[in-house]
């Protein structure tokens, strides 16, 4: 059994709701961690019938239970209208509710009560280095990091199934999208644009859809929490900066699959750029956990020079190389911001195993990166 980063009972002084992208594990952790809790899950059909007739259900089973419980509701948008029973169930009972879902798009809908700032987002991710003993690089970037897919010896079919349940439940059911052959052709062009700047106009060219609409299906796959925009540093001191936000998908492994990469190797651009998502998916996952105040971005010149991510105001710089022998050409990038931002602590992380400083630059090995971080050291 994994130990998971996430400590469940410091955030439960109230309310939440646990937000994390299917097989991230939720249900499996929280089952482990409070397994005194009452129990609903909602992707059992009968459940969510009777309760889908009958909300009031709900506060007549709870009601009789000692003030302040612990209860589980596992997939919340399946059934929307609890949220008034929960609500109720909160002020009169001080019970205690965590309310799971893979996807924040229902709970946006207009009139479905979102509790009044009675129940905080707490963010589930996929596994990170800390929560894997002998924790292997080369099969994070590979397979990437759902705990199924990590795990397995052929993750290649769990990830094609993964996609498959993923068009059907969460966006062909829920009518997302009217043109579903659009918005398939869609996440794959995403996929080749994973980790890159977003440029709408081409990727609606070749999808077959305006723009406009391409904005919409990112939106889609933010609210599904399948991937998320990580916006540009905007603080310009003397270069013209890009302002176009970056794309990655909330797992390397998935965008992996859709862009057809398997048993990548050392030294390849396509084991780079995986390598590049993996790290930036281990901080936003620590950020994320933490409750960090602080925001990644990235920076990038109108002369494309640029550094993979900036934490909070410029506090660090990180660039990403899986080169496994670091030179100076590695951090041009890091210099000039160094340059612009002399306060700012400067990292590149890579596959060279010698940690060493180069001038004002931190040299770190990915592994040992990874542990500073989780640490609170960076």
């Amino acid at each position: 059994m994994l130990n998971r980063i996430l400590q469940i009972n410091k955030e439960l002084e109230t309310s939440i709701f646990l937000f994390g992208a299917r097989q991230t594990g939720k249900s499996t952790f929280l089952r482990q961690q409070l397994k005194n809790a009452t129990y609903i899950d909602l992707l059992d059909t009968t459940l969510s019938d009777r309760f889908s007739r009958r909300p009031g259900l709900l506060y007549e089973m709870l009601e009789s239970q000692p003030d302040g419980s612990i209860v589980v509701i596992d997939e919340i948008p399946e059934v929307p209208e609890l949220l008034n029973e929960v609500h109720r169930l909160i002020v009169q009972k001080k019970h205690i509710f965590v309310l799971c879902a893979s996807s924040a798009r229902k709970l946006k809908r207009k009139g479905h009560n979102t509790l009044g700032g009675r129940a905080f987002p707490v963010y589930f991710f996929p596994l990170v280095s800390a929560e894997i003993p002998d924790f292997n690089i080369d099969k994070a970037v590979n397979c990437g990091m759902l705990p199924a897919h990590y795990l397995s010896e052929n993750p290649s079919r769990l990830l094609s199934a993964y996609i498959d349940i993923y068009l059907k439940e969460e966006i062909k059911e829920e009518a997302l999208v009217r043109n579903l052959k659009a918005f398939q052709r869609f996440l794959e062009v995403a996929a080749i644009c994973d980790g890159e700047i977003i440029n709408s106009n081409n990727i609606a060219q070749d999808c077959g859809v305006s723009a406009t609409t391409v904005n919409a299906y990112f939106d889609i796959l933010e609210d599904t929490l399948i991937g998320y925009r990580i916006p540009a540093f905007s603080k310009v001191v003397q270069r013209k900066l890009v302002q176009a936000p970056r794309f990655y998908y909330f797992d390397v492994g998935v965008a992996n699959h859709l862009m057809h990469r398997q048993a990548m190797k050392r030294g390849t651009p396509e084991y780079g750029h995986a390598f590049e998502h993996l790290v930036v998916q281990e901080i936003v996952a620590y950020l994320g956990y933490n409750h960090s105040n602080e925001k990644i971005s990235y920076w990038r010149t109108y002369t494309g020079i640029e550094v993979d991510a900036i934490l909070g105001d410029a506090r660090v710089a990180i660039e990403i190389k899986s080169a496994e022998e670091v030179m100076t050409k590695h951090i041009k990038g890091l210099k000039t911001f160094g340059e612009e931002h002399p306060k700012c602590r400067l990292i590149i992380v890579s596959l060279d195993i010698f940690n060493r400083r180069m001038g004002e630059i931190e040299c770190l090995y990915v592994k040992d990166f990874f542990k500073k971080l989780w640490a609170g050291e960076i």
